[in-house]
């Protein structure tokens, strides 16, 4: 009998082995699919290549994964698909981190149950623009993207059911739309980061003192201070 992880599928851009630059699991030894698509339009986005979804980008998995460079190209693959790749390489890391595009214009419930079962921790990276569909132990950060070109509003289910809420920062307002997101709806007590965007000395200096004004944190990228992907 054919289960959902066997039935469903993701499109994948990359997935490679590397280490959590961001957030609370900076440091963290993690396996980072990222899928295919997303409507958000950020300007400051630096994985441009991954917003639209071209039937005539689809190539095979083999072809996917042998990309050198940011590239729009994509491939299907079920979870166990997806799992039998990681162990086929023999990526070490025990947490996998499903980021994009926006990965939850997918349900990654089978995704993430899968890997759960298989003794991995699951981590998802999301704008908040789309309900988050996936387990009740998978780490959920929303990094909530404001009045971005694609229209998309902030969805309260996002906000509640992060564990953590990363935002982006480069001036006074966007540390002012994250306050009035936090109080539109109802955020207390989620652990809070602020991070600087492109590494500008300005922004990371407005990121330091409202980090500490307001007894939240900072994520500076740290993948690319040290230059990895």
């Amino acid at each position: 009998m054919n289960t959902t992880a066997d039935i469903v599928k993701y499109k994948i851009n990359e997935l490679f082995e590397t280490i959590q630059g961001e957030g609370s699991y900076t440091g963290q030894p993690s396996i980072f699919i990222r899928l295919q698509g997303c409507p958000v339009g950020c300007s400051w986005c630096d994985t441009k290549h991954t917003w639209d979804v071209e039937l005539s980008d689809e190539v095979s998995p083999e072809k996917m994964l042998a990309k050198t460079h940011e590239t729009p190209l994509w491939a299907s693959f079920t979870p166990q698909d997806i799992l039998t790749l990681v162990q086929n390489k023999g990526y070490q890391a025990k947490h996998i981190v499903i980021t994009g595009g926006e990965p939850c214009m997918y349900d990654l419930t089978p995704l993430c149950e899968l890997f759960e079962d298989q003794g991995y921790s699951a981590q998802i990276e999301t704008s908040g623009t789309f309900e988050v569909k996936t387990t009740a132990r998978c780490w959920v950060t929303v990094s909530p993207k404001v009045n971005m070109r694609g229209g998309y509003e902030i969805l309260t289910s996002a906000m509640s059911r992060a564990n953590e809420i990363k935002h982006p920062v480069a001036t006074e307002q966007h540390v002012d739309d994250l306050k009035a997101l936090l109080k539109a709806h109802n955020i207390v007590d989620t652990a809070t980061y602020l991070q600087p965007i492109s590494q500008k000395k300005r922004a990371t200096e407005l990121a330091i003192s409202t980090c500490i004004a307001n007894n939240w944190r900072l994520s500076i990228q740290v993948h690319k201070y040290i230059g990895i992907e």
